[in-house]
């Protein structure tokens, strides 16, 4: 039963429409992180919805516009 739960937990957090993966979100300049961005960065995807977001510097928006 406990096997069940997880494979159900994994399939539903594979599934989520937001969740670009790190890859995504280091291949755009950005670092993983959970919880919340550390001051000077900004939200920019989730890596994993909604606990691991994609942070990237403030800095880097800037330069970008």
């Amino acid at each position: 039963m406990g096997i069940l739960v997880l494979v159900f937990i994994f399939i539903s957090l594979a599934q989520h429409g937001d969740a670009h993966g790190p890859d995504s979100c280091n291949h755009g300049g950005g670092l993983c992180r959970v919880g919340a961005c550390v001051s000077g960065e900004y939200l920019a995807q989730f890596c994993f919805e909604p606990v691991i977001l994609c942070c990237k510097n403030l800095s880097l928006a800037t330069t970008e516009s």
